[in-house]
């Protein structure tokens, strides 16, 4: 996700000078400009004139304490990202912290990465809540500049700040894990384990052993007692793609760890406490599979509460194109070529075909184009035959831009207008060249975004130079 301009800077109190030295230094490591004060009292003074973006304070300071500025800030309204900081934190603490309307509690001794992280979190937050003034071209690895997936991204940011069930919903490849992922990564747990598994996969007969585990002895061949997958994902998240294959009895028992927190290994004769966020997902109509009686209402309806819903590809508009290019720079790059040209004809086909099969489909054709591509250059021969077969969707309406049909129309005429196709390396430059001037220079920043390496960034820019 991209800034829409440079970021204010960020301010840093902090009494101890050498700490304050660390925190300001690594920050501009990391492409953000610093402010530095020792007390919280020149904190206000300094936030009664200058803008910042975002506020990490240590708590115990000279004078009125870290958390003492948090309230004064909040009581008069502020909106500012606040981390608190400190080396004598308690479970207290924290807890009256986060009241208070901090964004985030670390303790140290400091870990620079976890405060980086924290940082890009809080400041992300903010943007995702004015989301409507934002261009969020990526979430988390999730491509889409479309207005419904605008509205996708915002909706699961903010539940993923609760700790409720969620249920994703959407055909087979939209990506239901990918978002799954994102929740957990935009949640409070997203340093704990996330746990995917998919219940289609499982034998039903082992699938409660799977689950809850078991003790040793419980049946044939428990030689040893297991601990099962809501163990493993203890303070994360576990992810249950393809619920609705869920076996109905084994249902009862997972809305019973819902209510409870509490699972019970199979031959075992007491509870355990587990503490996991359930995120599941299905390509199923389970409200049709409940008059089926295949699966229950009422962890249908605890699921339901929460649900979001990736639409198919074929809603998202242009997001076509911007997948199209991303996709060809993630397979071009893992495969060790440079693709610099997409043959007319088929682009045309690539924006213009229905994709049954979502996202999971175009990458795969993408991946198969890369792979058959010779001389730099993605043809219409490389493409899939059902890809060449069918050249429009089935309402007949492409989803390329009028513009842009126009244009490529044009170039299958006998007698085409001569047209000038920009090469993929062009088109490349321009939108690395676009996100670092977002991000107002940041390179690691603009890496990020663009979901590469920052070594592989510093070489395309080292090549557009040349």
């Amino acid at each position: 996700m991209t800034h829409q301009e440079p970021l204010l800077p960020l301010l840093v109190v902090e009494d101890d000078a050498a700490i304050l030295e660390l925190l300001e230094e690594e920050l501009q490591d990391a492409g953000y400009t610093t402010l530095g004060v020792t007390s919280a009292e020149e904190a206000i003074a300094l936030l009664s004139h200058t803008t910042v973006s975002l506020v990490i304070t240590d708590v115990r300071l000279p004078g009125m304490t870290g958390i003492q500025l948090l309230q004064q800030l909040r009581q008069a309204g502020s909106e500012l990202g606040i981390i608190v900081i400190t080396a004598f934190g308690t479970i207290d603490q924290a807890v009256e912290a986060l009241k208070l309307g901090a964004d985030d509690f670390l303790t140290k001794p400091l870990d620079l990465d976890a405060i980086r992280d924290a940082v890009f979190r809080v400041l992300e937050r903010q943007r995702l809540a004015v989301f409507h003034d934002t261009d969020i071209s990526h979430f988390h690895g999730i491509v889409g500049k479309s207005q419904v997936m605008q509205t996708l991204f915002h909706d699961a940011s903010r539940l993923a700040k609760s700790d409720a069930p969620i249920l994703i919903l959407g055909e087979s490849g939209t990506g239901k894990e990918l978002l799954a992922r994102a929740i957990h990564q935009e949640s409070p747990r997203h340093d704990q384990p996330f746990v995917p598994v998919n219940c289609a996969s499982i034998p039903a007969d082992l699938m409660e052993s799977e689950f809850f585990g078991h003790v040793k002895g419980a049946f044939t061949g428990a030689n040893e007692a297991r601990r099962g997958l809501f163990h493993s994902a203890q303070g994360g998240s576990l992810f249950l793609d393809e619920i609705g294959e869920m076996p109905i009895n084994l249902q009862a028992k997972l809305l019973r760890a819902l209510q409870e927190k509490t699972v019970r290994p199979v031959g075992g004769e007491r509870e355990e406490p587990v503490d996991v966020r359930i995120i599941a997902a299905t390509h199923r109509n389970l409200e049709k599979e409940i008059e089926q009686e295949n699966f229950r209402s009422d962890l249908f309806y605890r699921l339901e509460t929460f649900s979001l819903r990736i639409p198919p590809l074929r809603e998202r508009g242009t997001d076509i194109e911007h997948l199209v290019f991303a996709l060809i720079d993630k397979h071009s790059e893992a495969q060790g070529k440079q693709i610099e040209k997409i043959e007319p004809e088929a682009f045309n086909n690539l924006l213009n075909y229905a994709y049954p099969g979502n996202v999971r489909e175009l990458e795969n054709a993408i991946m198969r184009a890369v792979t058959l591509s010779e001389d730099g250059s993605l043809s219409y021969k490389d493409l899939p035959e059902r890809l060449r077969e069918q050249s429009t969707v089935e309402t007949g309406t492409p989803l390329v831009p009028a513009v842009r049909g126009e244009v490529l129309a044009g170039c299958q005429m006998p007698t085409p207008p001569p047209i000038r196709w920009p090469s993929l390396e062009e088109v490349e430059k321009r939108y690395i060249n676009k996100v670092l001037e977002a991000t107002g220079g940041n390179k690691r920043r603009t890496a990020e975004v663009l979901g590469i390496a920052r070594r592989t960034l510093y070489r395309r820019l080292e090549d557009n130079e040349e």
